[in-house]
C-alpha cells in the first residue's frame, strides 16, 4: 500500500496544475518500485476528482482547469506505459464525447484519465460534438462503445439523437453506448435505449467492461 503522504502529494499536483511536479512524482513513484495503477487511481485520479469539484462550484476557473488537466496528463504518460497488461485488463476501445450545444468536460476528462489508466483505448473528441462526427469517428476506428456526457439538461437530447441516428443508419447492433452526466440518470439511458448509463467515473468503467464481455460474447 502507498503512504497517503505521498498520495497526497499527487493529488496536490494535479489540484495545482504543476505538471512538473506530477511528472516528478509520477517518475518517483516508479522508482519506489509502486504499484502505477495504484498510484494513479488512489493519488492522481484523487486530485482531478477534485478539481471537478471545486469547478463545479465555481471555484476554479477555465484556465485553472486547462493547467490542472496538462499536469494529469502529465502523469499518466509516465505511468501508463508501465502498467502491465494483465493489471489493464484487456481494453477495447471507445470513442467519447460531450455532445453538441455542451461546452463542460471536466466530467468527461475525468472518465477518459480513468480509461486509459485501465487500458482503455480511448478517442477522446471534446466538447460540443455533433452526433455525427461521433458516428464518423467510431466508423473510423472500429469502436467497441459510443460514450456520451451531458451537463445540461437542454442537451441531454443530443445523446437520445444519437441512439436514433445508428438505429436509422443500421448501425445500432455495432456498438454498446453509455450515457452519463449530472442530469442523466439510469431512467433516461433506459428510455432512450442506451446500453448502460455511467454514475461517476468509477461506475462508468465498470460498466465498460461488462459492455465489453457482452460484446465480446455475442461476437463469439
Amino acid at each position: 500500500m502507498i503512504d497517503s503522504a505521498f498520495l497526497d502529494e499527487a493529488a496536490k499536483a494535479v489540484v495545482e496544475g504543476n505538471s512538473q511536479r506530477a511528472e516528478e512524482i509520477a517518475r518517483k513513484g516508479l522508482e519506489m518500485k509502486l504499484d502505477p495503477l495504484e498510484l494513479i487511481n488512489q493519488g492522481f485520479i484523487a486530485g482531478i476528482m477534485k478539481v471537478g469539484d471545486l469547478f463545479d462550484r465555481g471555484e476554479l476557473f477555465l484556465p485553472e482547469l486547462m493547467l490542472c488537466s496538462e499536469a494529469m496528463k502529465a502523469a499518466l504518460n509516465v505511468l501508463n506505459p508501465t502498467i502491465s497488461a494483465d493489471k489493464k485488463q484487456v481494453g477495447g476501445k471507445i470513442v467519447i464525447a460531450t455532445v453538441e450545444g455542451d461546452i463542460h468536460d471536466i466530467g468527461k476528462g475525468i472518465v477518459v484519465s480513468l480509461f486509459k489508466a485501465h487500458g482503455l483505448e480511448v478517442f477522446d473528441l471534446g466538447r460540443d460534438v455533433p452526433t455525427v462526427k461521433i458516428i464518423e469517428k467510431a466508423e473510423e476506428v472500429g469502436a467497441d462503445i459510443i460514450g456520451t456526457s451531458a451537463l445540461l439538461t437542454t442537451t441531454m437530447e443530443k445523446q437520445k439523437h444519437l441512439e436514433e441516428a445508428l438505429r436509422r443508419e443500421g448501425l445500432r447492433e455495432k456498438y454498446k453506448t453509455i450515457v452519463g452526466g449530472a442530469p442523466v440518470t439510469e431512467r433516461w439511458a433506459r428510455k432512450i435505449g442506451a446500453d448502460a448509463y455511467a454514475e461517476d467515473a468509477s461506475d462508468g468503467v465498470r460498466k465498460v467492461f461488462e459492455l465489453l464481455k457482452i460484446k465480446s460474447a455475442l461476437a463469439g
